[in-house]
């Protein structure tokens, strides 16, 4: 009789504990707003996360507003406008890589006047030097020296284009910057404008004296945007916008100050432990061992989807954040720190396609 009613409270404590645990993972997992379904394959998965961003949904009235000044002049790239807003946010940079002419250029500089920002564009070569973008001497006769010239370097918002294309003498320099945010011309330290905001490109094509960046520079971006071809009619809008483009005027929606003041409050953006937990589930997965990735995740992956998510709560008007919102960063974080080995990329295995398994690992 004893050991009858000993069975009977172990089997009643059992069905309690894992009556909370399975009603706390799915009050989690209600927080994705998407219902996952057994499927297939993985590739539902993969449409669904990578058209989140695309549809983030932006409360913020001033920066509803930014986005529609910019869609004044840029008809489709809903993704990389939204991954720019969280990565100023974020106060970090931003990393797009396509073929030319798809108006990254001009969605910068766009956003630059919008915002009321200084602007420079940098375009890289391999015969550039790092003094080249920071700074010169000119004599100066009045004062019968020497003095210093700063360069472009010195602004809000920097578009490094084809950052692929210099020598990593200078990407690493840039990269330096970047995150020390000063620069150092012989015995003093200059310090960058703040924000300061690099937005690089890179060309996927003529890979001719190109000099990829190493993989311990291209953590230091947030991001990781693929920039896709417009629609046709998305391409015919365009060609509507290029004929009238002179008499678009560009209303300014913030001031340096407030986007300062914003970034502020982005840090203040509450994560849960349960959410923290799962970032940390997620990144801990990318360490298993894979034949196909080569490179295991560091610490800045689980900041950079830390950081970004709360910028993505705040564009919707949240003082929280939900794991729709940590779902709606992970490719553009993860994607360019997933580094395939020889094998996988002979066998045309993509890092999108890695990380989606990751997630279903985990969820």
């Amino acid at each position: 009789m004893m050991i009858f009613l000993l069975s009977l409270l172990l089997t009643i404590v059992f069905l309690t504990i894992a009556y909370f645990i399975l009603s706390s993972s799915e009050d989690e997992k209600e927080n994705i707003n998407v219902k996952f379904e057994v499927k297939k394959d993985n590739n539902e998965y993969l449409n669904l996360i990578k058209n989140w961003l695309d549809n983030l949904d932006i409360k913020v009235e001033e920066f509803k507003k930014i986005k529609s000044e910019i869609h004044k002049k840029i008809i489709w790239l809903d993704n990389l406008i939204n991954s720019i807003l969280v990565t100023l946010l974020s106060n970090w940079h931003l990393l797009v890589e396509w073929v030319p002419g798809l108006a990254k250029t001009k969605t910068i500089e766009t956003l630059a006047k919008v915002i009321d920002l200084d602007f420079k564009r940098i375009q890289f070569t391999p015969d550039m030097l790092p003094a080249d973008i920071i700074w010169t001497q000119i004599y100066n006769q009045k004062i019968n020296d020497f003095e210093i010239k700063l360069w472009p370097i010195f602004t809000n918002i920097l578009l490094a284009d084809e950052i692929n294309r210099t020598t990593p003498k200078v990407q690493s320099a840039l990269l330096e910057w970047m995150q020390e945010k000063k620069v150092s011309i012989g015995w003093k330290d200059f310090t960058l404008p703040n924000p300061f905001f690099v937005l690089a490109t890179q060309n996927p094509i003529e890979q001719e004296w190109t000099y990829p960046l190493p993989e311990a520079q291209i953590d230091r971006f947030l991001f990781k945007v693929i920039v896709d071809y417009p629609k046709s009619e998305e391409e015919k809008k365009i060609l509507e916008v290029i004929e009238n483009e002179k008499n678009i005027d560009l209303e300014r929606v913030l001031t340096k100050e407030e986007i300062l003041k914003v970034q502020t409050d982005v840090e203040k953006v509450y994560l849960s432990d349960k959410l923290k937990d799962f970032i940390v589930k997620i990144i801990e997965e990318t360490r298993k061992f894979d034949p196909r990735i080569v490179y295991w995740a560091s610490p800045r992956w689980s900041i950079g989807l830390m950081i970004a998510s709360k910028a993505v709560a705040f564009l919707k008007w949240r003082d929280y954040v939900e794991l729709s919102d940590i779902f709606q960063v992970l490719l553009n974080v993860l994607r360019h720190r997933v580094i395939l080995s020889y094998d996988a990329k002979i066998d045309n295995v993509k890092a999108d396609d890695i990380i989606i398994e990751k997630i279903l690992n985990v969820i």
